[in-house]
């Protein structure tokens, strides 16, 4: 009997050999593998033991049931080329999309009852519109009107203090929602608030062993200390980082969602002046003293080129969506760099220094000058377009009578409150354009000096003009300014002292950041 036994077996193997099972009927490459395949001879059926098999179909049901669609999406998107991702990425943001559009027709349209076609309609007409609207705001070819919607301010309206500095205040930044805003200061303090509520959270900065593990190299002397004195600071689009520069020479990145310190950028030779975030994308600019411009890539950490050019102290850049940099210097020139094609376009002041800068949008810009004058430029001239002299006039002196009438607020009661004589200040330095700021993809821009008042002005696009609308009373050296993305509010650094000097003091100022509400009529 076992020799008839062994014989059916051979010649079992034979016949198997002689026709392969194909890759479908394999146990081994079928997706159920732990399931026991039955195996027929010519005496019988030889069968798994049930308890095991039991087992696991219950094993495999759980399965089935709970982490297989789980588990197909991810094998699905796994094997997705970038094209596939990006096709997938816009059709869901289409389903929003749409989504929102099909809400706002709901509301508009509670009481009206309208067929499927026509509601259908009404919502493609609506995406197409939203997507034009998006697509042309992000590219900067249309321009939201608020100059004209801009209401006189009343008598109670004024700037309103949300966050305090020891000394003065050097730059702020306001994230894409309008809800956070960052402020740093000459004393080395970082600072994140809310806008509405106020409420406010210290950067602490780490020890001298941290920051050399991040990158930081120790100063040239070795007697000499690093100093903390931060002179400008930059939140991405995305308010995932944060951007500071300062005496130290170098750019400090920082968390905002833990707000600690993760990466520092050597290679600036002098203080680093100004700092930028290109919009929507994780490209970082700096400009220094030592009369350079550099790129860092924020999510690689990595240095990526250097901008020459300027013969002067680089204190301001500006940078929108386009591979773009604006910036000024003491050498009385504004530059344009196109960072694709590896040029660079010159503007040359009329008589005086430039101190600042920033895009209107990708076709116009703004800056202003220690001599009082604000300028508006456009590419095809290498000259200003339309030029305001004396847009910050120092007033003049008030007798004591006059004081006690005509109080400027956010000044200091116990210091005279809106006395606004010179102290022992040069009329220059406080007509001194220290700041200005524009409202995204709009035509509201903003001029703070140290006179005693922010200016609102509105720009004429097609008639290349700038014209005055409202003065906002504030004492101080206005060192920066930022607009709500809405425009329904302005927001201003100040100090006793400008950002990038100690030749001038005003001791009835406050060191903080202040907060103005702008009424848009409908």
């Amino acid at each position: 009997m076992k020799n008839k036994i062994t014989k059916k077996t051979t010649t079992n193997v034979k016949k198997s050999r002689k026709n392969p099972l194909k890759l479908e009927q394999d146990s081994f490459f079928s997706h159920d593998s732990k399931r026991r395949k039955k195996f027929q001879s010519d005496n019988g059926i030889i069968e798994s033991d049930d308890s095991d098999d039991n087992q696991v179909d219950e094993e495999d049901d759980e399965k089935t049931k709970y982490g297989r669609d789980n588990e197909e999406e991810e094998d699905e998107y796994a094997n997705e080329t970038a094209d596939e991702r990006k096709h997938r990425v816009a059709k869901a943001y289409l389903e929003n999309i749409k989504r929102i559009a099909k809400e706002q027709k709901e509301d508009d349209d509670d009481e009206e009852e309208d067929s499927d076609e026509e509601e259908q309609t009404g919502i493609r007409k609506s995406v197409t519109e939203l997507l034009q609207q998006k697509q042309l705001e992000e590219s900067d070819r249309v321009r939201k009107l608020f100059a004209a919607r801009v209401q006189k301010p009343e008598s109670h309206d004024e700037f309103r203090l949300i966050a305090r500095h020891g000394q003065s205040v050097t730059a702020i930044a306001l994230a894409d929602d309008d809800l956070t805003g960052f402020s740093a200061s000459k004393d080395g303090s970082i600072i994140q608030w809310d806008v509405e509520s106020g409420k406010s959270g210290k950067y602490v900065w780490p020890s001298k062993e941290i920051l050399n593990s991040h990158g930081a190299k120790n100063p040239q002397n070795p007697a000499k200390k690093a100093s903390k004195h931060v002179l400008s600071i930059a939140v991405s689009s995305d308010g995932r980082y944060l951007a500071t520069g300062g005496l130290d020479r170098h750019v400090h990145l920082w968390d905002t969602r833990t707000r600690q310190h993760i990466q520092a950028f050597p290679g600036h030779r002098g203080p680093v002046s100004c700092v930028s975030f290109r919009q929507g994308a994780s490209q970082l600019i700096s400009g220094s003293y030592d009369r350079t411009i550099k790129l860092w890539n924020v999510e690689d950490r990595a240095y990526m080129d250097t901008l020459f050019g300027h013969q002067g102290e680089v204190l301001t850049i500006d940078c929108l969506r386009k591979e773009r940099v604006l910036s000024v210097g003491r050498d009385r020139t504004m530059r344009l760099f196109k960072i694709a094609e590896e040029s660079q376009l010159l503007f040359r002041a009329p008589a005086a220094s430039l101190e600042c800068c920033c895009f209107i949008s990708n076709d116009e810009f703004l800056s202003g000058s220690d001599d009082g004058s604000i300028e508006l430029w456009n590419p095809m001239r290498k000259k200003p377009a339309f030029i305001v002299k004396n847009a910050h006039p120092v007033l003049a002196s008030h007798d004591e009578s006059s004081i006690k009438d005509n109080r400027i607020p956010n000044g200091d009661d116990t210091a005279g409150n809106g006395n606004i004589k010179a102290q022992g200040l040069c009329s220059s330095v406080r007509s001194w354009v220290g700041s200005v700021a524009v409202s995204r993809s709009s035509d509201l821009i903003a001029s703070g000096a140290g006179n005693g008042s922010v200016h609102l002005w509105a720009v004429d696009g097609e008639a290349k003009t700038i014209r005055p609308l409202h003065d906002l009373p504030l004492v101080g050296f206005v060192n920066s300014l930022a607009f709500a993305k809405s425009g329904r509010f302005l927001l201003a650094g100040v100090g006793q002292e400008p950002r990038l000097g100690r030749w001038g003091r005003n001791s009835a100022a406050r060191n903080g950041v202040l907060i103005h509400p702008l009424k848009l009529s409908e």
